[in-house]
């Protein structure tokens, strides 16, 4: 498999829920006016604490500094799986389980925090720029790797960092999770029908209408997800090993899972039919004894 480095520098910031106002512009524009910005790269998730935008550095820019806006102050460097020339799929298990002993637990292991960001299509594993070269080392066995250079792949080679390489497992803190009861969709839209549907959406973003359905690209089975979230207090973006407590026993146990991390918490999504069984095994999980 293929591990691609991709042509982005990105921001991780938070918007108040309070302070959406100040933003409205630049969100309407980062996200119908393509046209009319730079940005390559935009991410927009909300959760009741806050809205996470994850963006590049020309998106970055129409970002108007404010008392509302939380900038998190690392670059950071998007990666995804490629496989056979397409982003890493399976009939089987999806999201960050195809991931999660390939890419997640080496770079866990070697003390490298990760944010991820799970779409319909792919996942997107952020890495800060300042840890690269401990990526390439961790990940050069398992993966070609390529850098994304002006739409031009390059192979990438580690330099030697072996000896700064971890050689036992770290112990990451085992963080409180929550299961709400709501249930959930994982959609794709093609972006060729945003302007035909701008009003529509923005009423969804902006005053919590519900989508029309038929505008959407659902899997054939249309089933629902349950949110794992994690986290008791906000996790901040040092700590290393989150995702990997997640999704190291649900790969082990062939449970499909979008992560989708956020500038307080982590959240994990899981098929319905299968939440039971998830909490269960993390109740389990924050039950053990810690080994010695």
């Amino acid at each position: 498999m293929d591990l691609h480095i991709l042509d982005h520098r990105l921001r991780v910031t938070s918007i108040s829920k309070n302070g959406l106002a100040n933003f409205t512009h630049s969100l309407i524009k980062l996200i119908f006016l393509r046209n009319r910005t730079r940005c390559k790269f935009f991410s927009l998730t909300e959760t009741p604490e806050n809205y996470t935008v994850v963006l590049d550095e020309e998106g970055f820019k129409e970002l108007q500094p404010s008392e509302h806006l939380q900038v998190e102050s690392s670059i950071w460097l998007p990666l995804n799986v490629v496989s056979n020339g397409n982003a890493s799929s399976s009939s089987q298990a999806v999201g960050v389980t195809k991931i999660a002993k390939s890419v997640i637990a080496p770079l866990a292991q070697q003390h490298v925090s990760v944010f991820m960001l799970s779409t319909y299509q792919t996942d997107f594993i952020l890495v800060k720029e300042k840890d690269l070269s401990v990526v390439i080392s961790t990940l050069e066995e398992e993966f070609n790797i390529y850098k994304e250079v002006k739409g031009d792949c390059v192979p990438v080679h580690g330099q030697d960092v072996s000896n700064g390489l971890q050689k036992n497992a770290i112990q990451p803190t085992v963080h409180p999770v929550l299961i709400p009861k709501n249930h959930f969709c994982v959609m794709s839209l093609d972006p060729d029908t945003l302007p035909s549907i701008a009003t529509t959406l923005m009423d969804v973003l902006f005053y919590s209408t519900r989508f029309p359905a038929d505008l959407l690209f659902t899997s054939s089975s249309g089933e629902l997800w349950r949110m794992v979230r994690i986290g008791g207090q906000p996790l901040g973006f040092d700590e290393c090993g989150i995702v990997a407590q997640i999704s190291q026993p649900l790969a082990d146990s062939d449970i499909s899972a979008y992560y989708i991390s956020t500038f307080s918490f982590d959240h994990a999504l899981v098929p319905e039919e299968d939440i039971v069984s998830v909490a269960d095994m993390l109740h389990h999980q924050r039950n053990e004894p810690a080994n010695s």
